[in-house]
């Protein structure tokens, strides 16, 4: 039978278990945004838009933009698109160019993540300099967002057929609705998260 001294005893070191878990969970969630530069530092992939290079429910590492990518990207932001990124050589997930997350304003649910084109300004007739092959043979007069409302990005999932901006997903992507690049997949860890959230 316990004692009183046994109970309290037994609560003490409970209580001294959790708050080193605590503490542990906090270092661990701290280093990993003096890593990152952006919180939260992970996020999982929720459809099939990027396969073959990420599927649903990869856990995605993410970081800020000016973290371990180019050096230089498009129109002097430090995000690579296929354009900038086949010229130069980078790569990132399997192709030219960067994966970047991304929230247009409005948008109900989670960011988006897909993979940077070309960079446009206001104005610009974008469909001259696309890839045709995902223009679903579309002209700019087609397109609701070309010319283009705004300087931004063109972006699409490496599994789509056409642009995200020729499908209405997004119009082209601001650098300030860019929340951070992906920089390295887990596979299979983002189920968790998933049927968390």
């Amino acid at each position: 039978m316990m004692t009183d001294d046994d109970r309290m005893a037994l609560v003490r070191s409970l209580a001294r278990e959790v708050l080193i878990s605590i503490i542990i969970v906090a270092a661990v969630g701290l280093l990993l945004f003096a890593i990152s530069g952006i919180w939260p530092p992970m996020v999982a992939v929720e459809s099939g838009s990027m396969e073959p290079n990420m599927v649903r429910g990869d856990l995605i590492v993410v970081t800020a933009v000016d973290r371990f990518g180019p050096s230089t990207g498009a129109a002097d932001t430090q995000i690579s698109t296929v354009a900038t990124g086949t010229a130069t050589g980078y790569h990132s997930f399997g192709n030219a160019g960067d994966v970047i997350i991304f929230l247009p304003p409005g948008r109900q649910g989670s960011p988006i993540i897909h993979r940077a084109h070309l960079w446009v300004e206001a104005g610009d007739d974008w469909t001259r300099r696309a890839d045709p092959e995902y223009l679903g043979g579309a002209s700019c007069a087609q397109i609701a967002t070309c010319p283009a409302p705004r300087a931004g990005f063109i972006t699409k999932g490496d599994a789509n057929p056409q642009y995200d901006q020729v499908n209405g997903i997004a119009g082209p992507v601001e650098e300030e609705w860019v929340t951070g690049a992906a920089r390295l997949r887990i596979p299979y860890l983002g189920h968790i998260r998933l049927l968390v959230s």
